[in-house]
């Protein structure tokens, strides 16, 4: 069962892409399998620092197939931008792959995003880069797939179609019309581009999996954005999760091995919803600055709060997370004394399970447990050994109360700031 995934643990950003990076030393496939570019991956190498929308993170080693899966929904204009954006600073994309059954993303679908934020009616804090209405679009059958890209004439029919629809509700909701000719050669010219990288990568990666190679399933967001699981209303539009992998790369689920759950040694959220451990005091601020918490797609500031474990464990719980990939553990260092969240208050008594409840969730005192802090730098540890008994006494009791096991640790950005923890 060569096929592993790695998921996000909390609400995104928990650095996903440097570890995907890391376990691609050993992976022939990597496969992006939910979302859009409304993630961002943030990878370094050396002094160079990049950042990742919808290419998948194995794109910097060229042995590896980087497949864009069937259940992302990509911008054919953005991705190609991002592709020339990775060339011109000398990486070779040439193993990048798209799925012939993505669902495409247009300029209405942009425009939709930001009407719908801007109307009277729940504000999600979405990126503007037109993920729910591109999702919703599959979901009404209406929606053009990257197949199309090697058809400039069904494109374009399709498209025409597609935004006269929308200039029609653009038009009742006060909001411009696109200039459709336009857009549409901005499309075509991306098109062009793209189209030889269009596969029917459910044949390649399940040949992969046959074959005995290894691949690994890249998710973008995390557990608490699930449009099933998560906060929701405040969630993304796919299913982040580790079930997600099977529907939106095409394999099946006996082909799976181990779930790599990725986790902040704190918490942090971008955009609006309920956090119960986020902190609004000079402490909040300094995680949010040690630990350049800023939005890698928007460079919106996030949200900082205290580990959460009882959002974690059930993040873990149904991923199936077997193994923690914890990062930035580094950005504590400087704490006399950590809290952890192990339950919440909520009306009066103490819960350790994740409500479903966005009242519930919004009112949750957190009940918190306070560990000894290590006040010594951590970043140039390489092993186990390396870290102060403190913050291995602190990793140990996080796994503890998600019920699982370390098996890497995180001290930086850097490639060489990452190792395993040995059994």
């Amino acid at each position: 069962m060569p096929v592993d995934i790695l998921v996000g643990t909390q609400w995104g950003d928990e650095g996903k892409g440097k570890l995907i990076d890391v376990l691609t030393r050993d992976v022939d496939v990597v496969v992006r399998f939910q979302g859009g570019n409304n993630a961002g991956h943030t990878v370094e190498i050396g002094d160079e620092r990049y950042v990742l929308h919808l290419v998948p993170s194995g794109v910097f080693r060229p042995e590896v197939k980087c497949v864009i899966g069937n259940g992302v929904v990509a911008d054919p204009v953005a991705l190609q931008e991002e592709l020339e954006g990775l060339e011109k600073r000398g990486i070779d994309t040439g193993n990048v792959f798209i799925s012939n059954r993505t669902q495409l993303i247009f300029a209405y679908h942009r425009t939709m995003d930001r009407i719908n934020e801007s109307g009277t009616g729940v504000k999600i804090g979405t990126t503007g880069r037109g993920i729910g209405p591109a999702y919703a679009d599959k979901m009404r059958r209406t929606g053009i797939r990257a197949i199309d890209l090697t058809s400039p004439e069904r494109l374009a029919a399709g498209f025409r179609a597609e935004a006269e629809k929308y200039n029609q509700i653009f038009k009742r909701c006060g909001a411009p019309e696109l200039d459709v000719e336009a857009e549409l050669a901005k499309v075509l010219a991306a098109a062009a581009k793209l189209a030889p990288r269009v596969r029917d990568t459910v044949y390649i990666v399940n040949a992969a999996v046959k074959a005995g190679k290894q691949v690994l399933f890249e998710g973008a967001q995390g557990a608490l954005l699930d449009i099933d699981h998560g906060t929701y209303p405040f969630v993304t539009s796919s299913n982040t999760t580790s079930g997600g992998a099977c529907t939106g790369g095409g394999v099946p689920p006996q082909s799976v091995r181990d779930v790599w759950g990725v986790i902040k040694a704190y918490t942090t959220r971008v955009g609006e919803g309920p956090f119960p451990t986020e902190l609004f005091d000079d402490c909040g601020e300094n995680l949010r600055q040690r630990g350049r918490e800023f939005g890698a797609t928007t460079g919106r500031p996030r949200r900082c709060g205290w580990f959460d474990a009882v959002a974690s464990h059930y993040a873990c719980m149904v991923n199936g997370v077997n193994k923690l990939a914890v990062t930035k553990l580094d950005v504590l260092d400087d704490l006399e004394k950590i809290a952890i969240c192990v339950g919440y208050e909520i009306d009066g008594r103490v819960t350790k399970e994740f409500p479903a409840s966005l009242a519930e969730l919004e009112s949750a005192k957190p009940v918190l447990e306070y560990l000894p802090g290590w006040q010594c730098d951590t970043s140039s540890a390489r092993c186990w050994k390396d870290l102060p008994e403190a913050a291995r006494n602190y990793l140990k009791h996080m796994a503890e109360l998600v019920d699982s096991t370390v098996a890497i640790v995180s001290v930086g950005p850097r490639r060489d700031q990452t190792f395993s923890v040995q059994a």
